[in-house]
């Protein structure tokens, strides 16, 4: 039986000013070990919920219940779309930084940076400057850094976006290595093949609400479809929603 590791129930969101929601009575669940897609077009409510449930933002109503397995506060990891990293500082360095962030000992922050920096290919940059590094070694850095306490649940927004498809690769071989050593994966992208390689359970939302959660196995079922393309076409429509 699969055990939860995050409960959404009845989450709303509502910005000072605001006329409508950005979230609506927003309810599912996030199992331990799981690979979870949050999908749905621009303004539909992903970001918000993403930062709420990493406690970036508070919520107008309702509740996240986090389901930690030692018993402590449920150790999360984030690695946003846009890039947490300082520029002027080496690779070494911004995991150093972020490490001392979390608390770690100067120990564990040595052990984790060589580990991290070995995976994903950037130990022989490691005492350079960011700003001398690709698009794809940006990404790549940020993704070590969002890992480097082990978190129990990682969430991702755009891991892969700009990046060549080498880096790309690499990205989600580490992040199925991750997942299958323990690590649940909460992630959201706009590459729907991407998506569909990589995800178990998949939540779609429009407008503030989740219009379908479900594995990707059953929705394929149940809309009698063959790719996650053809459901997201189907729910939320062919109209542009750039700037909503």
């Amino acid at each position: 039986m699969s055990q939860a590791i995050i409960q959404i129930d009845q989450l709303s969101k509502r910005y000072k000013e605001a006329s409508e929601y950005s979230l609506k009575d927003v309810s599912f669940t996030i199992n331990a070990g799981d690979k979870f897609g949050v999908f749905g077009p621009n303004g539909a409510g992903k970001t918000t919920l993403i930062s709420i449930i990493c406690k970036l933002f508070s919520q107008t109503s309702g509740e996240v219940r986090y389901f930690p397995a030692n018993g402590h506060d449920l150790s999360i990891g984030f690695v946003p779309q846009d890039l947490a990293l300082y520029e002027e500082l080496t690779a070494q360095q911004n995991m150093e930084y972020f490490g001392a962030l979390y608390k770690l000992s100067k120990a564990e922050v040595i052990n984790r940076t060589e580990e991290l920096l070995a995976i994903l290919g950037l130990s022989k940059v490691a005492q350079k400057k960011v700003k001398t590094f690709s698009g794809g070694m940006k990404r790549r850095l940020n993704l070590a850094i969002g890992i480097i306490h082990n978190p129990e649940i990682l969430f991702l927004d755009e891991p892969t976006v700009g990046v060549d498809i080498q880096s790309k690769n690499a990205i989600m071989a580490f992040l199925e290595e991750l997942n299958e050593t323990g690590t649940t994966i909460v992630y959201t992208s706009h590459h729907m093949e991407e998506a569909e390689d990589f995800c178990d359970t998949i939540a779609i939302m429009d407008y503030g609400k989740v219009i379908a959660n479900d594995t990707l196995k059953n929705l394929y079922e149940s809309y009698n479809v063959s790719g996650l393309m053809e459901i997201m076409i189907l729910l939320t429509g062919k109209e542009y929603r750039d700037g909503v």
